[in-house]
């Protein structure tokens, strides 16, 4: 472990601890009721920044920021805000449905289960890809501003479409990290109390961002072999 890994988990412990101590447990419980747009943004701009450092760690083996960080980060932090929004949207409509009988759910104990096995299933179905893909458009935009130098006047939409790895995004993102990761992820999220939804999917941000380097890092590995 180098000094960079140290740092790192260091920064994860801290704001992993800052959360389960009583006293700044309680005062973030109270911001986030208060504040949901505030702390969304913060949630996502800090741990879903560290997931995209992680990734960018694990492929290239050592620690280096990615082209227009900071950038990064705000998107980060403006989907954390997107993610409060569609959580209530998405939650509310499920209830609904169930109410008028146009979802099933179990009326026992697994009801909860149910209930939370719907909103991460169709938020995934129908949002999920059209927010990924908008993600991936506005971090083209940032690798040809920040990476290659180009200014943003000079840039066409087609020149940032014709850079995203489509199939990739279709059959790797779309087609195995929605059913196998995220749907089950977000099944187990909406099981929280609502204050710790949008913090446990900017954690999960983490998670994934390691599983997609692992992948990319595998694809590199296997190229260069061939």
């Amino acid at each position: 472990m180098n000094r960079g890994d140290f740092l790192w988990l260091a920064a994860l412990c801290t704001v992993s601890t800052i959360l389960l101590m009583p006293a700044s447990h309680q005062v973030f419980v109270d911001i986030t009721r208060h504040h949901p747009y505030i702390m969304g943004f913060a949630k996502f701009a800090i741990l879903a920044t560290m997931g995209e450092l992680l990734a960018v760690r694990i492929i290239a083996g050592r620690w280096e920021n990615p082209p227009g960080v900071i950038y990064r980060s705000a998107i980060w932090g403006m989907v954390g805000m997107l993610i409060v929004l569609m959580f209530e949207i998405f939650l509310n409509g499920v209830v609904g449905a169930v109410s008028k009988g146009l979802l099933w759910v179990n009326d026992g104990s697994s009801h909860k289960i149910w209930i939370a096995l719907w909103i991460g299933t169709i938020m995934n179905l129908t949002f999920a890809p059209a927010f990924m893909t908008a993600h991936r458009i506005t971090d083209t935009y940032i690798d040809l501003i920040c990476g290659e130098g180009i200014p943003l006047g000079e840039i066409k939409l087609s020149d940032v479409i014709g850079k995203i790895d489509w199939q990739g995004l279709v059959s790797f993102v779309f087609l195995k990290t929605i059913p196998i990761f995220w749907i089950p992820a977000h099944t187990i999220t909406f099981l929280l109390p609502p204050e710790y939804r949008v913090l446990a999917a900017a954690y999960l941000s983490i998670a994934l961002g390691a599983i997609l380097a692992y992948g990319k890092r595998g694809k590199v590995q296997t190229n260069i072999d061939f």
